[in-house]
């Protein structure tokens, strides 16, 4: 079974080697995760292993680089596909109540008379429903499963709700999400398509003289040259630099998985025009955290207070994100459909603008549907409408107020 395995990532273009994959089955047979021997035979399976401990191992023995993770994940998921869940829930939940049978479709009028629960109540029949249900259940209203209007489970429709168990999300209403997500990390190096996106940043550059002579003044050479009757008088200037300073904090996983290429073609342009570059991620909204490495969101945060007295009031503020969520994780504390905030987004918004006096939103969604989402509403009022579309000119038009 390892062997396909083996050759499965090396399918999936990963520099695994021989030896690599022997350190692997040695550290199997040495017990350091699961039982503490396996068979002698070379082509050992994981029967009896916990698939999340065979995964930790495996890629810490395959895998020397973190550039490849993202590879090795997919190539994982797609050679152990339908062993076990990788998942780090607080409370179990039987796989086969989210077993996919049926995919609900309903029409505009059938979702209008599907009512939905406020947040309190929500969270209370949730806890109910644990305690209550004892078995699957399918096209339902009330308990927890698939394909019903249900405000928990999969698959189904409900206008605010908790979805539980499915791989992404279908409708954008969910409130909270039941699940362990991996967001991937933008890649800073992706090739333009387009200078566009560069001329529109250049409007912040502020250049200025500063440091050693250390570049050719062309313009005075030649006047000095020319006065000195033939003779080469060089002069030395100054090199030029960008003293703008921007703090980039950027929406990351979920809905924002659709405007991937747009944003990363935002990033090699942001770190290539600017020297004096911060960024961080966040999920939706901004809460106490944040993070550098998506892979690490949780093993390495980085405080919201933090950042905030790090950093002084010359830097600009950037948010990109498409302000896409239910309105509760903005107002409400709790409200983060990854773990329990104890204050609301809504105030580390404001924390953030009063510490960053220049600051502008972007958002990769198109405008036209701005007016129909609630939170976008919401995200607006919290950054004084200082919110731009993605395009040329929303981009002009924000640099140019973040010159004011």
């Amino acid at each position: 079974m390892l062997i396909d395995f083996f050759y499965t990532l090396r399918s999936a273009k990963l520099p695994v080697s021989v030896k690599e994959y022997l350190t692997l089955l040695e550290a199997l047979q040495q017990g350091v995760v699961g039982p503490n021997s396996v068979s002698d035979d070379s082509d050992a399976d994981v029967s009896g292993y916990k698939i999340d401990d065979f995964y930790y191992l495996s890629r810490t023995a395959l895998v020397k680089d973190e550039k490849h993770f993202d590879k090795f994940d997919r190539a994982f998921a797609a050679y152990f596909k339908g062993i076990e869940l990788v998942a780090d829930f607080t409370k179990d939940l039987p796989l086969e109540w989210l077993r996919k049978n049926l995919e609900l479709e309903l029409s505009a009028e059938d979702k209008a008379k599907i009512e939905k629960m406020g947040w309190d109540e929500l969270m209370e029949t949730l806890k109910k429903r644990f305690e209550e249900q004892k078995e699957r259940h399918e096209g339902g209203s009330k308990m927890i499963g698939t394909g019903g209007t249900s405000p928990f489970g999969a698959y189904g429709f409900n206008p605010q709700g908790i979805r539980i168990g499915q791989d992404k999300g279908r409708n954008k209403s969910a409130v909270k999400v039941w699940d362990q997500r991996a967001y991937k990390d933008y890649d800073d190096t992706q090739e333009l398509g387009t200078r566009n996106i560069k001329v529109a940043l250049r409007r912040l550059r502020k250049f200025a003289r500063e440091g050693h002579l250390d570049e050719l003044d062309l313009d005075e050479t030649i006047s000095k040259t020319a006065a000195n009757a033939g003779y080469l008088d060089i002069k030395m200037r100054p090199e030029r630099h960008n003293n703008v300073k921007v703090l980039l904090l950027m929406d990351v996983g979920g809905t924002m998985d659709e405007h991937i290429a747009r944003v990363e073609e935002l990033f090699s342009a942001t770190k290539t025009e600017f020297k004096h570059l911060e960024f961080y991620y966040f999920h939706n909204c901004v809460y106490d955290f944040m993070w550098k490495n998506n892979r690490r969101r949780f093993s390495e945060k980085f405080a919201t207070w933090d950042i905030i007295r790090k950093y002084n009031k010359d830097y600009k503020l950037i948010f990109v994100g498409d302000a896409t969520m239910s309105p509760y994780e903005i107002l409400q504390p709790g409200g983060s459909v990854e773990y329990n905030n104890e204050e609301a987004g809504a105030q580390w918004m404001q924390r953030l603008t009063n510490a960053f006096p220049k600051y502008a939103w972007i958002n990769p969604e198109p405008q036209g549907v701005w007016q129909y989402r609630q939170s976008i509403s919401v995200m607006q009022q919290l950054v004084s409408q200082r919110m731009y579309p993605l395009t040329l000119k929303g981009l002009e038009e924000a640099m140019r107020m973040l010159t004011k």
